[in-house]
């Protein structure tokens, strides 16, 4: 025992501990910068927002930014955003990563899935508006026509072809519903369009529950929004009259000159 101590207080002892000691921490040195060097210890950066983007300009947008990217899922179908638009995505933005670290994104289906046409005959307008969007579909124009049941679905139609309930049709169809006016065979004074734009002429004939029917554009219009109605069949007359829930064609120009010529007419 007195000769292990004797060792231990020996100048060889001390000198081969400091060698073990030096050794030891060159390792462990070595081995934290190659570890800091291997996962980028301290080197963060924030992950963009691709919510929004089309999986088509992902590549683009995420050029220098040490991010890539991965389609996790690509199942979900939103009728209120184009197919292949980012939805989700896993880490979320703002978030801390490392450099070259892969998102997750999550985009819309590309073809719609197929669903069943409901039954809005009978309904209200409230009702099959709520349907509708419960079915995932689109409502799009509403038209009117002789009958007593008002604001009753009468028709269901798809590009103009009544759609029977249970028919299959895609996710995202746009439904036109053709309703009742209220007043059966009511006649109601032709309304003077003349000189209104497209959107006000819709106004006055729903407030006199008729229907647009054919619109006409001449070759002077450039711009939809700013040309107006120079004449419509059938014509305005102080005496004229129309059964409510029938169709007005209106013919629009941009033309000062030919909304004169026809201003006699009208």
């Amino acid at each position: 025992m007195h000769t292990f101590l004797q060792f231990l207080r020996s100048r060889t002892f001390v000198i081969n501990l400091l060698s073990a000691t030096a050794v030891l921490l060159l390792i462990f040195s070595f081995t934290y910068r190659w570890l800091d060097s291997y996962t980028r210890h301290g080197e963060s950066i924030t992950v963009p927002d691709l919510r929004g983007l089309k999986v088509t300009e992902l590549e683009s947008f995420l050029t220098n930014k040490h991010v890539k990217y991965k389609v996790a899922d690509s199942t979900i179908f939103d009728t209120k955003k184009p197919a292949g638009t980012v939805i989700e995505q896993d880490p979320a933005p703002n978030e801390k990563v490392k450099k070259e670290r892969t998102i997750y994104v999550t985009i819309t289906r590309t073809v719609a899935p197929l669903i069943k046409m409901p039954n809005l005959i009978d309904n209200s307008y409230r009702q099959a508006e709520a349907i509708l969007e419960s079915y995932g579909l689109k409502l799009g124009q509403i038209s009117y026509k002789p009958d007593l049941a008002k604001n009753a679905v009468l028709e269901q139609l798809v590009d103009g072809r009544a759609v029977p309930h249970g028919e299959e049709i895609s996710k995202g169809t746009v439904i036109d519903l053709v309703l009742g006016d209220g007043y059966g065979n009511t006649l109601v004074s032709v309304p003077r369009l003349y000189n209104l734009t497209l959107s006000e002429a819709l106004f006055v004939l729903r407030g006199s529950s008729l229907n647009a029917g054919s619109v006409v554009l001449d070759q002077s219009v450039k711009d939809s929004s700013l040309a107006r109605v120079y004449k419509q069949d059938p014509s305005y007359k102080d005496t004229a009259t129309i059964s409510q829930g029938q169709a007005i064609d209106i013919y629009l120009t941009q033309s000062d000159a030919i909304l004169k010529t026809h201003a006699e007419y009208d």
